[in-house]
């Protein structure tokens, strides 16, 4: 709205000066040089208006949606409460991924997708319900005005690529031909200044990703694939510092979660069975005062 409410109308508008007027209204007395006169007027203002619709709604297509209204549309697309150990860090990474989004410089590409499928399946490792995982995670990158369809099938087409290469020919997809070996170049190409290209913890994590499943953990690999597709390889070994780091907190947090559920679990037995002893004692009593009533 602040782009429409800035849009000068004069840009919209061009002046019509009193000798255009002049030439294009006839001056004449009679009737029909009047109705001539306002059918004139009436295709120019429609002319204009048009002209101004198409560039509000122009300016407003180009406003990206707030921080505010992607959280809205993901909590109105998932209306099941969320164990907060999970919710936490499912809304940061939201929010992360919202600036990352709607950066001018961003472009989807298939290695920052098997980053974030990498990273929300360890997010999301033990949750109850894997119906609702994969429910929250289409509400996730819907929310986002991205296709989730996509993001799994390119994740998975890429690692099923990775399983089948190793530490050489993984870094020399620039000499190969095929359909993840053209993605790859792609981003190379983008990356390298000829395109959009905006770089994230995530497409850290899908590199990271794919030299696990290569089975190539060696750091020699990783800088020459980081070379290969025109990446700093500085900013790599940052961001996969902060993701091992993210790992650590998270295994830690499910354990103690872990150990709550189990504590409380193994309470609510001792309080059923302290329950069921004293309406057995209860029941004894009773049972015993009837006896001698009787007697």
């Amino acid at each position: 709205m602040a782009a429409i409410a800035s849009l000068p109308f004069a840009a919209g508008v061009r002046h019509v000066s009193s000798s255009e007027r002049r030439s294009t209204v006839p001056v004449s007395s009679s009737v029909g040089s009047s109705n001539s006169a306002k059918i004139v007027c009436g295709v120019r203002c429609n002319r204009i208006s048009s002209r101004l619709v198409v560039r509000c709604v122009a300016a407003q297509s180009d406003v990206p949606p707030t921080v505010s209204e992607t959280k809205y549309n993901f909590l109105k697309a998932y209306k099941k409460p969320i164990p907060s150990i999970y919710n936490t860090v499912l809304q940061e990474l939201l929010v992360q991924q919202h600036l990352m989004r709607y950066k001018r410089t961003y472009q989807y590409d298939p290695v920052f997708a098997l980053g974030f499928v990498t990273v929300y399946e360890q997010l999301m490792e033990g949750y109850p319900s894997n119906e609702d995982k994969d429910q929250i995670f289409r509400s996730y990158i819907n929310a986002l005005n991205e296709d989730p369809d996509q993001y799994r099938a390119n994740a998975k087409k890429l690692e099923e690529w990775a399983r089948t290469q190793n530490g050489s020919s993984l870094v020399e997809f620039s000499t190969k031909e095929g359909e993840v070996e053209g993605l790859l170049k792609d981003i190379s190409e983008r990356a390298g200044g000829k395109g959009n290209f905006s770089y994230s913890r995530f497409f850290a994590v899908g590199l990271f990703r794919l030299l696990e499943l290569a089975n190539a953990p060696e750091p020699s690999v990783l800088e020459k694939l980081c070379t290969a597709l025109n990446i700093n390889k500085r900013s790599v070994d940052r961001d996969l510092d902060v993701y091992r780091n993210l790992l650590t907190k998270l295994v830690q947090a499910k354990e103690l979660l872990k150990e709550y559920v189990d504590r409380e679990k193994k309470k609510r037995e001792e309080r059923v069975e302290s329950q069921s002893q004293k309406a057995n004692e209860t029941i004894t009593k009773c049972t015993g005062d009837i006896h001698l009533t009787m007697l």
